[in-house]
């Protein structure tokens, strides 16, 4: 069983103590991962401090040639990362509708190449005769990365390649679930990066709340669920540091009347069950007309009971398992709820016998807002589809939900979509799509689903602080 190292300060680090990563397929370990103890997180901080003066002041085209070959580092060990992914996440190497590692390998690729391209100029305010007046933007200092178990390299990459593109140092510290192909990551970069501008730890709950409380941080970003977000902020308070936060969302979907349901199908059950549900911007609660409810309902079941679950490393497989064992209860424990309330499960709905943490994708209705299947993220194979009866009454209950992450309407009428969707109250809404972001196009939350966003010249913004300078010329 391999075990890889923390990375600090360009050098590997062993501690004598490791977490043991399970393969959620197999219920059983596959690799170990080098354990951080406050002295490594001290050490990871400061070097990320040390390293920051001469990686700030290096130029823009610098910073943007190493990314750029760090990009190719990813593609020249893809299928490597892609087994690791899979092994520590379940999702399977291809996936339903090709959302697999693989994507989540080609996705951290081209993050990497299009972030390495993006610049911030100076915004030139006023020039005249009495003063020139500029906006330039400047590095934070030491960023720290807390990354989730879902897409563990993609999201590394969402964080740690505009920190550094925009002149920061990183210290990156990755679920305690899924830590290995982040750290083979983390190793391949550092033998690109000066070092000390990429650092890694590892570890629980504990390192995290070390890591984000450290007054050598500049700034943190996070993914993950509200609650924890919630106590990352608490802890920043203390030193105001900036925080960018993407946390859960349970997003809606409206259909509105008249679409073709066999043509819609397929892209709603890929929408809601991509990555077994286990997405923040997956589709988590479905609105439906009555005039269709019933019709669209019988083929999502029909395409749930259909999809191959599996070892994601076998061919053909679409959904693997849930990737830990406390995510396969919460499902469960949705579902008896479900049922107690009176749903209807179409398809699925039980975890399977045997090794692995495996869920059979479902499909339930019958429930409406203030269950708890419709009321909190699943992030789980298992759907709830909601009847309504007016367009009006659709929008209310989409709405109705502490989370505002992303949302989606479904017509063949794009106008009349566009409108409905104009008034959901999310980060990111989509016309007959659901969940497909771009590195090019902000992405981000709004109530309780997060602060901040990534992506695009915003998100490099994230990273930077502001400076006035005005230059009097009487």
């Amino acid at each position: 069983m391999n075990t890889y190292p923390m990375y600090i300060g360009g050098k590997p680090v062993h501690t004598g103590r490791s977490l043991d990563i399970v393969d959620p397929a197999l219920d059983e370990p596959f690799a170990r991962v080098a354990a951080a103890g406050p002295e490594q997180v001290e050490a990871a901080v400061a070097a990320a401090r040390a390293a920051f003066p001469h990686w700030a002041a290096s130029p823009h085209a610098s910073r943007a040639a190493l990314l750029h070959a760090l990009a190719g580092a990813l593609e020249a060990h893809m299928g490597e990362l892609m087994e690791l992914v899979t092994r520590e996440t379940g999702k399977p190497l291809q996936g339903l509708n090709q959302v697999g590692a693989g994507m989540e390998l080609g996705g951290a690729i081209a993050w990497t190449r299009v972030t390495a391209g993006l610049s911030l100029e100076p915004e030139l305010i006023q020039d005249n005769a009495r003063a020139r007046v500029e906006v330039h933007r400047k590095p934070l200092g030491v960023v720290a990365s807390i990354t989730p178990w879902n897409w563990p390299l993609m999201i590394a990459i969402w964080h740690v390649i505009p920190a550094l593109r925009a002149g920061n140092t990183v210290v990156l510290k990755p679920s305690e679930f899924t830590p290995v192909a982040t750290a083979r990551f983390v190793e391949l970069a550092n033998a690109i990066l000066p070092p000390g501008v990429l650092n890694m730890v590892a570890g629980g709950g504990e390192v995290g709340a070390a890591l984000t409380a450290h007054p050598g941080v500049d700034k943190i970003v996070f993914t993950g669920s509200t609650r924890t977000g919630k106590r990352i902020m608490e802890g920043a308070a203390a030193s105001l540091k900036r925080i960018t936060l993407e946390l859960g969302g349970n997003d809606a979907g409206i259909v509105l009347p008249g679409i073709d349901v066999r043509a819609a199908a397929p892209r709603l059950f890929g929408a809601a069950f991509h990555n077994n549900g286990q997405t923040c911007a997956c589709l988590k609660r479905l609105y439906v007309h009555d005039s269709q409810y019933e019709e669209l309902s019988a083929e999502l079941a029909r395409l749930a009971s259909r999809a191959k679950v599996g070892n994601g490393l076998e061919p053909g497989v679409e959904l693997g398992p849930l990737q830990n064992r406390g995510q396969l209860d919460i499902v469960k424990a949705l579902a008896a709820d479900a049922h107690a309330q009176g749903g209807r499960f179409l398809s699925g709905g039980e975890a399977r016998t045997g090794r692995g943490y495996f869920f059979d994708p479902a499909i339930v209705t019958g429930l409406s807002n203030g269950t708890r299947l419709v009321d909190e993220e699943q992030f789980g194979p298992i759907l709830p589809v909601i009847r309504y009866a007016d367009v009006e009454e659709a929008i209310r209950l989409a709405n109705d939900n502490p989370n505002g992450l992303g949302g989606s309407v479904w017509s063949s009428d794009l106008a009349r979509a566009v409108q409905v969707a104009r008034r959901l109250e999310c980060g990111t809404v989509w016309i007959n799509e659901h969940g497909a972001v771009q590195p090019d196009a902000p992405f981000g939350g709004v109530k309780q689903s997060g602060i901040g966003v990534g992506f695009g010249r915003q998100g490099l913004e994230e990273f930077t602080s502001i400076q006035t300078v005005k230059i009097m010329k009487g």
